[in-house]
């Protein structure tokens, strides 16, 4: 299962705040106990999920460095100003039980 939770925002972001969350459990979402979803976030986050959740290897995957190996950080693809009107998003994703 993993927990992948808004980490920062760059911008202005009109779906997270700070700290909201996602729980995954592949295959499923848990919409209870998740915060938001965001169509522009869903396209980075579902491209990890399933790899992270069978073998957690995010310092392979270039999504952290090796002073980290407990957390993978992923980005929606919102580019914010001057671009769009709205914000990146930095998610921090790690695995719990």
């Amino acid at each position: 299962m993993l927990e992948i939770m808004v980490h920062k925002i760059k911008g202005e972001c009109p779906v997270y705040k700070e700290g909201d969350r996602i729980v995954v459990d592949d295959p499923q979402i848990l919409l209870d106990e998740t915060d938001a979803l965001c169509t522009h976030a869903l396209s980075t986050i579902l491209h990890y999920t399933t790899i992270l959740e069978r073998d957690w290897c995010p310092v392979e995957l270039g999504l952290t460095r090796e002073n980290d190996p407990e957390n993978a950080y992923m980005q929606c693809v919102d580019p914010g100003k001057p671009y769009t009107d709205g914000g990146t998003v930095i998610f921090k994703c790690k695995r719990i039980k």
